[in-house]
Parts: C-alpha cells; structure tokens; sequence
C-alpha cells in the first residue's frame, strides 16, 4: 500500500515508519524539517518519498494534495508541543493543520484517514477506572493541548458525517522511546539541566494522586500498522498496564518518592512557566491528574494488539536515553546538550517562545 504520514520525523513518526517498512509498504513522509536531499541515510532507515509542509498555512494544500495523491491510506501525526507561550500557533497547527489535512485528503480521494488522538482528548474523570472508547471527548479545560485535541475530534465527526473516508481515531496515552529522550529533554527541562541530573535526584516530590496512562512509540506504531492493514475504522484506546504511578516514577527515576498535594505544586509550575524559568504550563500538570486510565480492550480483541513494554519499561527507556543524551536520525529527534541548548536560546529565544525553523 503507499501510506502518508504526516509530522513522520518525530517520535512516533520515526516509529511507524520502522513498523511500516518492515512490511513493504510505500512509504511517503511530510514534516516541516524533512532530511536534507542527498544526505546520506542512516543504517536500516526505510524509504521513504519526503515533503516539506507547513501546516499552520493553507499554501500547504497543494504539497498535502500532491503527496495524498494515489495513498491507499494517510496517517495524521503532526502536532506540537512548543512554543507554549504562543497559544495562536499551536492552535493553528494542531486544529487548522488537521482541518489542512482533512481538505487534502477529500480532494485526493483517500479512502482512509487514521487520525492520532490522545487519552488527553477524554473529558476529566474522577477516579481510576479505565474508561473505554466511548467516553466524551470533551477535553480537559484548562489544557490548551486537551482543548485542541478535543476541537480536533469535533473536525472529525463533521468529517464522517459529510463524506465516506474511513477514519480510525487512535488515542494513545503519554509515548515515550528511547530516540526521543532528547527532543523530550529539550522541550520539558531548562536548557541549563543536563540529562546526567537525574542521576543526583534525591526526592520526587508529586501528589500520590498521580496516574497515567504510558505506552511505547513502537507499540502504537503497531497498532497503527494493524488498523491500516485491517482497515478498522472508529476509536482505538493504546496503553501499557499497568499505569504509571507517582511511586512507580521515582522507582525508576531512582528517587524517594514524597507526596505534595498537587495544589500546593501547581502554583509553582504556574509561575515558573509565567517567569519563562521552564516551558511546561500548568495545563499539562492540569492533564496529569485529570486524564482517565483507559480500557484498551477493542485494540486487543479486534486487532490482536497487544503491548510490547509495560509502563515502567517505557519509562526506565526514557529516562536512560535523557542520561545518555539519546537521540533519533531526523532533525526533530536531533541530539541535545546544555551548550547547543543555550545556544539555541540565545540565537532564537527560550523554547517555550520560539517557532522551530
């Protein structure tokens, strides 16, 4: 089949593309940073037909159009993360780049369309029973990232009620690999923090409240493969069991964990994000204790799915590859270091204000 996928450099876009070589498909990426032409690829890298797009501007259509032309299916990735303190950008590139690639794929005719959701699209829940496919997708309000992601869905259901494209939904909780450690280092930690800190972590300080859903890049890239391959329409939770924990965390982290009620913790999130001293805002901290544990009963019964690392191996990978400055072949997976993290931020600003070039 010749599949689609957009934001294909990142962390589960690399991902899917190992999955998707292994079975022979053609293979064409679009991202804003695509590898340079003529440089040499990595060692077992697939494949693959690169284009270059914008998605936070409609002159992406005729590329999106171009590249979507003769897929058999398109996969959405592209999302972002940064700037966080420009809301504006990462609304038009979450919700307008999936409104972008929804024009795109009706007028290249594409057939099927899986879109990656997230656990984070899920309405609040106030207790730990996992809650299937069809709880509401209303978002978590005080995460811009929920928000968008829920506006997204809505995108969707106008999408199916208008036109005949199969659309599988795929909602994955936090994914993690170890080529991603330092794209994840580099948009979660200060410049000034190297990844060999956490070795000298004494404590974790996080309410004993806190439990999310985890899985691995290459777990979901499976299940991506097998709705594909299946042509299995509709919503699709993807976690590892169990769930990560506060006490599993620090268990991994090699910290003591110690329980701060996460109200007296958001105000200092919520200000040191104000005061630019890190880039995470409180609607990620807001997620993290709102996002319900999900069922993933339907990917295991009707697609034979199932995870291949459990949450605390997801994270123990993540963790390892930050200490060890791990890294990925494309330029969003691109190595980091304190030294070219402040030099970024002094050529272009801090992370959490800066547009990616």
């Amino acid at each position: 089949m010749r599949i689609a996928i957009t934001g294909a450099t990142g962390n589960l876009g690399t991902a899917l593309l190992r999955r998707l070589s292994s079975d022979g498909h053609e293979l064409v990426g679009l991202a804003r940073r695509v590898p340079e032409p003529g440089a040499p690829e990595p060692v077992g890298w697939p494949r693959v037909a690169w284009h270059a797009v914008d998605l936070t501007d409609d002159a992406s259509l005729p590329t999106l159009e171009a590249a979507f032309a003769g897929a058999d299916a398109v996969v959405h990735l592209a999302w972002g993360f940064q700037p966080s303190h420009d809301l504006a950008y990462l609304r038009e590139l979450g919700v307008g780049g999936t409104r972008r690639v929804l024009q795109a794929v009706t007028a290249a005719g594409v057939p099927h369309l899986v879109h990656m959701s997230s656990v984070g699209a899920y309405s609040p829940k106030q207790d730990d029973a996992p809650v299937t496919e069809d709880w509401p997708t209303h978002g978590v309000p005080t995460s811009r990232y929920s928000r968008h992601k829920a506006t997204a869905e809505r995108l969707l259901d106008e999408h199916e009620a208008a036109h005949e494209t199969l659309v599988t939904r795929v909602r994955p909780g936090i994914v993690g690999q170890r080529a991603a450690a330092s794209a994840l280092m580099r948009y979660g930690l200060p410049a000034v923090v190297p990844g060999a800190l956490l070795d000298l972590l004494p404590v974790l300080p996080l309410d004993r409240g806190f439990t999310i859903p985890v899985v691995h890049a290459d777990d979901v890239a499976d299940l991506v493969a097998r709705a594909v391959d299946q042509r299995a329409g509709g919503a699709f939770n993807v976690a590892a069991d169990p769930p990560l924990t506060a006490a599993l965390f620090a268990e991994v982290l090699g910290a003591k964990h110690v329980h701060v009620p996460s109200g007296l913790m958001r105000p200092l999130v919520s200000a040191s994000w104000h005061l630019h001293l890190q880039q995470v805002d409180t609607g990620w901290f807001d997620l993290a204790f709102a996002v319900p544990l999900v069922d993933t009963t339907r990917a295991r019964t009707e697609l034979r799915w199932s995870p291949s690392h459990d949450a605390a191996e997801v994270m123990r990978e993540v963790v390892e590859g930050m200490r060890d400055r791990a890294s990925g072949p494309t330029p969003v997976l691109r190595p980091r270091s304190v030294l070219s993290a402040l030099a970024d931020a002094a050529r272009r600003g801090p992370a959490g204000q800066r547009h990616l070039p």
